[in-house]
């Protein structure tokens, strides 16, 4: 089942996407949408982490559903759609 919601998408361009969302109440991610790894150096330091990815969701299931105008730095104002 599909859980969309509207999001503010910033490249390639401005837009406003409708996407879909972790499922709240997965037992594998709790509703992160993934989980994290996190790994150490040889010391046992934190190094970073990693992300896995859960499969109640798909990240790249997007609409574009309005692109917004670029805004020009030093004006408010544009010439591209929508006017």
């Amino acid at each position: 089942m599909i859980r969309l919601r509207i999001q503010r998408a910033v490249l390639p361009r401005p837009a406003l996407i409708l996407t879909d969302t972790p499922r709240p109440n997965c037992p594998q991610c709790l509703g992160d949408g993934g989980i994290e790894w996190p790994y150490g150096d040889e010391t046992g330091e934190y190094a970073g982490s990693e992300w896995e990815w859960c499969g109640c969701w798909n990240e790249r299931l997007r609409w574009t559903l309005l692109l917004l105008p670029c805004r020009k730095s030093g004006t408010a104002y544009t010439d591209e759609p929508p006017f």
